[in-house]
């Protein structure tokens, strides 16, 4: 095969559509899904590639040196995607050091990993490291995220993931190693963990449950189509220049409010409820610490030099994301059962 790509985080939301999407379009690519299986990796993401003869699993910690060592060399890997990461925020707040450890002395170690096997001809291999629009910290006067944006992170989380993106920039510097960085905005989708919004809100509004809203709902993100992600990561994989970043946004802002009405709006239709019944579940909670305004991606650069632009617009790709999760409900009580309760109430049930 003329690559042997190992994609760390391979079982998580992105990473499974990433390797997909891998696996199915270059079939003469090695695929090597290496993931700790924490709680948001899943392998039911993977049951249609998982018996693809270029695809394979190790179950692995990018903490463990050692392991990733083996993984290089059992599978001659020839180039590196990285995912693997602790992703939300206030789990960040709660836990910051459990960040530090994956984020920043793993990326680290994939890092010394990559330099150790591909020794004397780092030109030759590539090293893509994913990233987050949230290390460039919050806009509050208007305009947008681009490449040349002082990083400024706020959280626990954006700030490991600051760390992580310094390093790798720093061992292209220092030891010349071909590494390329993209950073985007929040993905949705099918497959995406329910501690996050959207997921969050279509279970407990399948659920009647409340829906919690941090402070007014006033924060404004930018949202992405999880494919249209992987699809940008595939072209800059392929086309991106080395040593470049490339920031991959939905051209699409909403406030947090206004994502969790469309919600209520899309699920009563498709479950037959009133009109404004799911509104009512609608429960304003005590603000996240340090929660930053508006995140907002300029993503001219990847769309001029590399030719990538998001296909859906954002009701297409909401609808279908409800309709995956009605459709998939042993996934979602496969993933809500057990330690996600546990966070749940501690997060959200007593704000």
């Amino acid at each position: 095969m003329s690559k042997s790509i190992l994609i760390t985080g391979g079982a998580g939301f992105i990473g499974c559509h990433v390797v997909q999407l891998f696996v199915t379009k270059y079939p003469e690519y090695k695929i090597v899904n290496l993931d700790a299986l924490t709680y948001a990796g899943n392998l039911e993401n993977l049951k249609s590639v998982e018996e693809a003869s270029n695809y394979c699993f190790e179950k692995a910690d990018i903490q463990d040196a050692d392991a990733l060592d083996v993984v290089f060399t059992k599978h001659h890997i020839t180039d590196v995607i990285h995912l693997a990461a602790e992703s939300h925020v206030d789990r960040s707040i709660t836990d910051p050091l459990a960040f530090v450890k994956t984020n920043v002395f793993g990326t680290v170690n994939l890092l010394n990993a990559a330099k150790k096997a591909w020794a004397g001809e780092l030109e030759k291999h590539l090293f893509y490291h994913v990233s987050t629009d949230e290390v460039y910290g919050s806009l509050h006067d208007g305009g947008f995220f681009t490449e040349t944006t002082p990083y400024d992170p706020q959280s626990p989380y954006s700030a490991s993931k600051a760390a992580s993106d310094h390093f790798v920039r720093a061992y292209a510097n220092t030891y010349k190693m071909k590494t390329v960085v993209s950073n985007c905005s929040n993905n949705y989708g099918p497959n995406h963990f329910p501690e996050k919004l959207i997921p969050l809100c279509i279970n407990n509004i399948k659920n009647m449950r409340p829906l919690p809203v941090y402070g007014k709902g006033e924060n404004v993100r930018d949202w992405l189509f999880v494919k249209d992600h992987a699809r940008a990561i595939d072209t800059v994989f392929h086309k991106g220049k080395p040593g470049e970043t490339y920031n991959i946004g939905g051209f699409n802002e909403w406030k947090n409010i206004d994502i969790v009405r469309l919600l209520c709006k899309k699920m009563d239709e498709k479950l037959g409820r009133e009109p404004g019944t799911s509104e009512k579940l609608i429960t304003f909670v005590q603000d996240r610490a340090g929660h930053d305004l508006r995140y907002a991606i300029d993503a001219a650069k990847i769309q001029k030099e590399l030719g990538w632009e998001p296909s859906l617009q954002f009701d297409e790709g909401i609808d279908i994301t409800i309709d995956w999760y009605l459709a998939n409900e042993e996934w979602l009580n496969h993933v809500t059962s057990g330690s996600y309760q546990d966070y749940y109430s501690e997060h959200y049930t007593n704000r």
